[in-house]
């Protein structure tokens, strides 16, 4: 029961915080943290267990497996495993949702309860998405996380919050139910190969189907989740979502929501799916070059702070698309690493640009400059989350990005070389970002009323900090968690030649 305790906890948590708020309104933001901090505790036998060492990892893949029967007439089961790959994430997903917490710790105000039960229930659904291995339940956790998403920014948004939240639903939606349709003809057409009517991860994996009809249905996952990394050119919802969401909601969709974008194409398109994965490869890893090139463009040109983190994260994630389709141990080992080191740094930006709208009510590049002089501590944070970004080595979006690169290349030398000047543009955003917001002339006279960092945005950030040095210095504890998860992708490459 382990798994099933680990997303009760939020669900639980989610609706005593709401149920709270008639008694104290400050109330539900305390039983949030200790709902989230009651989620680690299912997981601290594990890591403590955990050898952290590939020669003594077990052998099997799944290191919790549980399932109970759900919808016995369609053969449903409630089968949730946990494995490497699941881990990081879910582990990625409760760090940030304590970052999450803490910036909207003083920013929310309003209807606390139903905030912090969106906030929780969104996570949970995250948490369902990582742990579902029967298909079914995999689409019912997709769908759960995306409607709290839709009221976090349709309630406590900014000046055009509805029209945010409106167009992140009919995307994500949108994506859902041909997700949905998919998944129902990735189902029939086994039962039809097989006679086996079943949602079981673990048995569809075993005979994968085969036909004309698997290439149009692994397109139909591939652009759901594309939906969701986002790639081009389903990537419009992100902008405005970030720009009108509260800082909370854009640090869970920077760090969480748009992995779960990559999670299922490692997870499910490419092992379900080879050699429909191998035909789509080229046109993929296409539209990732284009998106690294396009984001780091775009993101040049914004005036908005927000707005540009947004635009810099479609170039990252990006090369999370570049990694998966290589079909190379090192690029899939970078894609993952691009997603916990993306996850990290894009959400302290946003923390951060969260800071400074609180503190000067403003995200215009052309209003703010030389914030050093009055906040050098939070500046501090700003350049080196800022560096961390652009790919600085020894930190952990540099590890990420420069495996990438190098596993791809064995297979798209051209491509990658063009994804690798999307490095160079992302240097001149980085920079262009601190120097007109920490730098430069400034435009704002010193006010002794606005404060630095406090202590709980300074241990939050430092947090944060430590965590991209320590996967940029000592990446192979997080590389050694998903050997066995990767290596079952890898023995594409070996057909790659013969087939494009």
């Amino acid at each position: 029961m382990t798994l099933f305790i680990l997303l009760l906890m939020p669900l639980l948590g989610g609706l005593l915080a709401w149920y709270s708020e008639r008694f104290d309104a400050g109330l539900p933001k305390k039983i949030a943290l200790l709902s989230l901090l009651l989620c680690w505790l299912p997981l601290i036998p594990l890591l403590s267990s955990m050898p952290f060492d590939a020669s003594s990892l077990p052998r099997s893949q799944w290191l919790i497996d549980e399932s109970y029967p759900w919808i016995p007439f369609f053969n449903i089961n409630a089968h949730l495993a946990l494995d490497g790959l699941s881990l990081l994430l879910i582990l990625l997903t409760l760090l940030m949702g304590l970052v999450a917490l803490s910036s909207a710790w003083h920013e929310i105000t309003k209807r606390t309860g139903l905030f912090y039960l969106n906030l929780l229930w969104t996570l949970a659904g995250v948490l369902g998405v990582f742990l579902a291995i029967d298909l079914f339940l995999f689409f019912v956790f997709w769908e759960v996380m995306l409607v709290p998403m839709y009221f976090l920014i349709s309630i406590w948004g900014y000046e055009q919050r509805h029209y945010a939240a409106v167009k992140f639903f009919i995307f994500t939606q949108a994506g859902g139910l041909l997700m949905l349709i998919s998944l129902c003809a990735l189902v029939g057409i086994h039962y039809q190969q097989t006679g086996i009517l079943t949602f079981d991860y673990l048995i569809l994996i075993q005979n994968p189907i085969s036909g004309d009809l698997a290439f149009w249905v692994a397109l139909g996952f591939t652009i759901a989740f594309l939906v969701k990394l986002p790639a081009l050119p389903f990537h419009s919802w992100l902008a405005d979502a970030h720009t009108q969401a509260p800082t909370a909601a854009s640090i869970i969709l920077a760090a969480v929501l748009l992995k779960t974008g990559g999670y299922g194409i490692i997870r499910f398109v490419l092992p379900l799916f080879p050699q429909a994965s191998i035909q789509l490869a080229p046109f993929m890893m296409l539209l990732g070059v284009i998106g690294i090139i396009y984001g780091a463009m775009m993101a040049f040109v914004q005036t908005d702070l927000k707005r540009l983190v947004a635009y810099s994260s479609v170039s990252h994630m990006g090369f999370v698309l570049l990694g998966c389709f290589a079909f190379n141990i090192y690029a899939l080992q970078g894609a993952v690493m691009q997603m916990l080191a993306h996850g990290i740094s894009t959400s302290a930006l946003f923390v951060l640009v969260g800071m400074i709208q609180h503190r000067y009510h403003t995200r215009d590049l052309n209003e703010l400059g030389g914030l050093w002089l009055n906040l050098p501590k939070l500046s501090a944070f700003g350049l080196f989350f800022g560096i961390a970004s652009l790919g600085m080595p020894g930190l952990g979006n540099f590890v990420a990005e420069f495996l990438i690169l190098i596993g791809s290349f064995a297979q798209y030398p051209k491509l990658t070389i063009l994804a690798a000047s999307g490095l160079i543009l992302a240097a001149v955003y980085s920079l262009l970002l601190i120097y007109k917001t920490f730098f430069g002339q400034t435009k704002r006279p010193h006010d002794s009323k606005i404060a630095d960092t406090n202590t709980k945005e300074w241990c939050t950030l430092i947090s944060m900090c430590f965590i991209l040095i320590y996967l940029g210095l000592h990446p192979q504890p997080f590389f050694d968690l998903v050997p066995i998860t990767l290596m079952k992708l890898s023995f594409i490459a070996d057909d790659i030649g013969a087939l494009l």
